[in-house]
């Protein structure tokens, strides 16, 4: 069991992560470093999916403020060579549309996403609901980390997808 409100990414960690279907990451420092969710530092780290038995809830403490939303899939990119991650990757996935541009309009209000991008973006998908496309709305930076948006979406299937990077800004 943790001692910690955070969240580890050993075996141990991994599986809470699994069992709870909750996830807490600390990037108060602007970095994820290796040492502090128990991982070596020549490890890749884990990837966590739970695609087969529901959503984690994902919490980012970031310097100023949280990155959160709910995801089946929680990557860590780094290097053997690394003490910390590169980036946190996450899913969102909407089962409709309006689903999907409110999940952009968050971003946008809670992180700092390009409203201008977001919006050009949302209303050529308006125009063209059966249109397929990827897209990177301009990154965010108002908790004091890099977010980015990478919009996936295809209008002839029924779930879309964003694929959220988190990542130091410096």
């Amino acid at each position: 069991m943790s001692t910690s409100e955070f969240s580890t990414l050993d075996a141990a960690g991994v599986d809470q992560i699994r069992e709870s279907k909750t996830a807490r990451l600390d990037m108060s420092s602007g970095r994820l470093e290796k040492a502090a969710v128990r991982v070596t530092e020549d490890s890749y780290g884990p990837e966590i999916n739970t695609k087969d038995s529901g959503k984690i809830k994902l919490t980012i403490v970031a310097p100023s403020g949280e990155i959160s939303g709910e995801t089946d899939r929680i990557r860590l990119n780094t290097t053997n060579k690394r003490p910390d991650f590169s980036e946190v990757t996450y899913f969102l996935t909407a089962d409709s549309p309006d689903e999907y541009f409110e999940l952009i309009r968050d971003g946008v209000a809670r992180y700092g996403i390009d409203a201008d991008s977001a919006e050009r973006w949302i209303a050529g998908a308006q125009r063209d609901p059966e249109r397929k496309t990827d897209f990177s709305v301009t990154s965010g930076t108002s908790t004091g980390l890099d977010v980015n948006y990478d919009l996936r979406y295809d209008g002839g299937k029924d779930t879309q997808v964003i694929i959220v990077h988190v990542r130091p800004t410096d």
